[in-house]
């Protein structure tokens, strides 16, 4: 069961990094969930590196509350980052999660934030 859930989304993901591709002027959210913790990145893949990053786990205030609360920092916090960066367009990659939950809520607080994707 586990086995065809990761493949499953594996092949979701690698069907939507087909189209979705990150540049300097408009880096890609890549958004990534565990048990313990939501990770964030802006990523500008033409040059391969990272812009900007936010964890749940690196965030003080995410430790010890409810996980859909975590994604909300983290989706503020990156978007207070590339704002910093002076970036304001992303593409948002999901990652192969449906867009439900904490991923929803990570890229609904990146919007208030000042993101726009």
């Amino acid at each position: 069961m586990a086995f065809d859930r990761i493949n499953r989304r594996l092949k979701i993901k690698q069907r939507v990094r087909k189209t979705v591709h990150g540049t300097q002027a408009r880096p890609r959210l890549s958004v990534y969930r565990s048990n313990t913790g939501m990770y964030a990145q802006l990523i500008d893949d033409e040059a391969g590196r990272t812009l900007a990053s936010a964890s749940s786990l690196k965030d003080k205030k995410a430790s010890g509350i409810p996980k859909l609360e975590q994604a909300k920092i983290v989706g503020l916090a990156i978007a207070e980052k590339a704002k910093a960066a002076g970036i304001e367009l992303v593409v948002f990659d999901r990652n192969g999660y449906l867009y439900h939950g904490r991923v929803k809520a990570l890229a609904d607080a990146a919007r208030e934030g000042g993101l726009n994707f």
